[in-house]
């Protein structure tokens, strides 16, 4: 495709009333639109910028590295090689998966990453401490996160080994010299400072830490806003971290609605009623979140980092699941137990028929359909969910660049 008298990069910088002209060569143009007929025209910038933005698009999404930091809704599959009880390596997990095979992540199929990867056109990432990430593979991102862990270190000490925040970061940056000695150190922080990053984190520092049991040290230190504004204090520093290392479009997500997940509604709820306190304490973690991404953002000069409020999102098909196709919100696919919200996931548990009209696949993790629902409203999602922007507004500006 040849822009005659100006490249792309000009037109841009045009003011959009600017008219030009555009050769397009018709031979060429087959190879991005076979039905692209125009050969010749007289069109404004925003006309001939929008054009090329459908047909050029596309190919460049699946370019970019995608870097995978958290907990159990984003892990899949890392803790399969660790000694841990916070796994997800045996059948009925996997169910919905395309091999219909455990693979130590905690869904009955695809989870928000792999779904995420499909956004970018590109490839799912391999966890990192799989063998199978090498060469090649390596330039594709890597899958740093761990079931069980928090932002605190203290979080989800009852799983024993798991790779947390500190150590997900230390390896972060073994991989960049992996990489870099792959395709040299400028190369890869060129990849890193393309790359989209999602971070997950929060949940268990509540779940698995501060209301682990009826009295914990947490709760002795702090109140339940006491403890949020701690925490949201060391997210901070996680998130500087990951800058400081090279990251540059950073989407870090919100718990979602803690009191409602069915081990919150068999444990703590009252009458099928979502637990107070868990839920108190999400309803103030996700909008301090967003007000600390913004705060990092304005200290930064720019938009680094992108807030996803998942309490937001995922309390709109827990309060009215049959909008969304769901039968239930409160009863988990798998389980035992009240709302098959006691203990985990085992081949022993009851097992729903139609995995698609459950909210959630087991007493802490949605879906894969409810994760498809999420991860296509952090693509198109309004400043309700996305702040400050979707990942699709990401992906048109950073294809400008």
């Amino acid at each position: 495709m040849d822009l005659h008298p100006c490249t792309l990069e000009t037109l841009y910088k045009m003011p959009h009333r600017t008219t030009i002209f555009l050769r397009l060569n018709r031979k060429n143009m087959a190879k991005y639109s076979p039905s692209f007929t125009i050969t010749t025209t007289l069109l404004p910038v925003f006309v001939v910028v929008s054009l090329l933005l459908l047909v050029v698009v596309p190919k460049a999404h699946g370019a970019r590295a995608f870097f995978v930091f958290g907990d159990s809704l984003v892990d899949n599959g890392n803790n399969n090689y660790l000694l841990t009880s916070a796994r997800a390596d045996s059948p009925p997990y996997g169910i919905d998966f395309p091999t219909h095979r455990p693979t130590g992540r905690f869904s009955n199929g695809l989870n928000i990453p792999d779904l995420i990867s499909q956004q970018l056109g590109a490839e799912p990432t391999l966890p990192y401490l799989s063998p199978e990430l090498n060469g090649n593979k390596l330039l594709v991102g890597a899958n740093f996160a761990s079931a069980g862990i928090g932002i605190l270190n203290d979080t989800g000490i009852q799983f024993a080994s798991i790779i947390r925040i500190s150590q997900q970061l230390q390896n972060f940056q073994t991989y960049q010299a992996r990489v870099s000695a792959l395709i040299g150190p400028d190369q890869t922080q060129r990849l890193v400072n393309q790359a989209l990053v999602l971070i997950t984190l929060g949940g268990n520092d509540y779940v698995n830490n501060y209301f682990l049991t009826p009295i914990t040290v947490r709760r002795l230190q702090y109140t339940i806003p006491q403890f949020t504004k701690f925490i949201l204090a060391e997210y901070r520093k996680i998130l500087m971290q990951l800058f400081d290392m090279g990251a540059r479009r950073i989407l870090v997500t919100g718990s979602g609605p803690l009191g409602c997940v069915p081990s919150q509604l068999a444990a703590r709820g009252a009458n099928g009623q979502c637990a107070s306190e868990p839920q108190q304490a999400a309803a103030l973690f996700n909008p301090q979140l967003v007000q600390m991404i913004q705060g990092l953002n304005q200290d930064l000069g720019s938009d680094y980092f992108v807030a996803v409020n998942a309490m937001n999102m995922q309390n709109d098909f827990i309060s009215n699941p049959r909008a969304f196709g769901f039968i239930t919100s409160k009863v988990a696919c798998c389980g035992q137990g009240p709302f098959n919200g006691v203990g985990i996931c085992t081949p022993a548990s009851n097992l729903c028929s139609n995995r698609d009209i459950y909210v959630f696949w087991d007493p802490f993790h949605p879906t894969e359909r409810a994760n498809k629902i999420i991860v296509q409203t952090i693509y198109t999602g309004s400043d309700k969910y996305m702040y400050p922007m979707n990942l699709s507004t990401i992906m048109q500006l950073d294809s400008m660049t």
